[in-house]
């Protein structure tokens, strides 16, 4: 059924995906970000932090369905706690109470694998377990899975949500997130023969291909209510690696390619994180299966972006 669909945070990585694989849907989709974006979409520029100005927006728009993607990532929220703090919190708040007001059907909000922590399993991190993130980004995280729980619980509101393991894009430029180097080394690789990674060789984390992740945003929001066991927010996952392993698989491809190491405070973060996740329930309560592996996944990313830098040359 064709919606009208408010995408907020709409210029991000993941957003900036999201827009188009939702129109293609047959829905009617509007944009906002804090940044002036040039889009096709019609667009407000809107912080998440401005209540009245969210509410004006709200008040124009009447969206059926909203996806809140507005946020701070890790390796950018580390810098400015506060800030990642007002954008993810009271952020998320103000959406949650906009959702109400205008009764709103449907609210997606991601969450991440930063809600885990030192404590949390690392091999198989199940949906129910100890969260107890060592990073702001984490904690708002953490924050936001319980206030969206609560707004549900208390006021009805069809919150959905999905713990995002770092996402890989060829169409979109990295945008703060400590995952960014699988990203970064598929365009060194292409136009340097070369990158240095900011992360340690063995630092296995868990991943997803972007086509994937808007895949199961999707069917996660057309999932029938009653199937969704979870308020909080799914787990997620598609394959594991470390930095050594996705340099050996890129060099399959170019066998000229080389990859350093200089582990900066990004791999901290990153060792707090699991190495792979259980997404079982997921999988149970409305059928999610990833389409990519790990080998195919760079495989495609490895042919668009050759094409993106060889058009750039042009």
């Amino acid at each position: 059924m064709k919606e009208r669909i408010l995408i907020l945070g709409a210029g991000g990585q993941i957003g900036s995906e999201l827009a188009p694989f939702l129109a293609e849907k047959g829905n009617e989709v509007f944009v906002s970000d804090i940044r002036l974006l040039n889009t096709s979409f019609p667009f407000e520029q809107v912080d998440v932090c401005d209540f009245n100005a969210l509410k004006a927006l709200f008040e124009k728009v009447r969206p059926d369905s909203v996806y809140h993607l507005a946020a701070l990532l890790s390796a950018t929220a580390e810098k400015d706690p506060q800030k990642a703090w007002q954008v993810n919190v009271e952020g998320l708040r103000n959406v949650l109470e906009c959702c109400i007001q205008y009764q709103v059907k449907r609210l997606f909000w991601p969450s991440s694998i930063a809600v885990f922590g030192p404590n949390s399993p690392k091999e198989n991190t199940p949906q129910h377990t100890v969260l107890e993130p060592t990073t702001i980004y984490g904690i708002t995280k953490v924050v936001g899975e319980h206030l969206c729980h609560y707004y549900h619980l208390r006021f009805g509101l069809d919150v959905r949500s999905l713990r995002y393991p770092g996402l890989i894009s060829y169409k979109a430029l990295p945008g703060g997130g400590t995952t960014d180097y699988a990203v970064e080394i598929f365009y060194k690789a292409i136009a340097k023969q070369r990158y240095t990674c900011f992360l340690a060789p063995n630092r296995a984390l868990p991943m997803m291909y972007m086509p994937d992740a808007l895949e199961a945003t999707y069917q996660l929001m057309q999932a029938p209510s009653e199937r969704l066991s979870v308020r909080t927010s799914y787990n997620i996952h598609a394959f594991s690696f470390t930095p050594e392993q996705l340099a050996k698989e890129i060099q399959k491809h170019l066998p000229a390619f080389q990859c350093d190491y200089a582990p900066d405070f990004r791999d901290k973060i990153a060792q707090s994180w699991p190495q792979s996740i259980d997404d079982s329930i997921a999988r149970r309560d409305w059928q999610w299966q990833p389409h990519y592996n790990f080998a195919t996944m760079v495989k495609d990313m490895l042919t668009h972006i050759k094409e993106k830098v060889l058009s750039s040359q042009t």
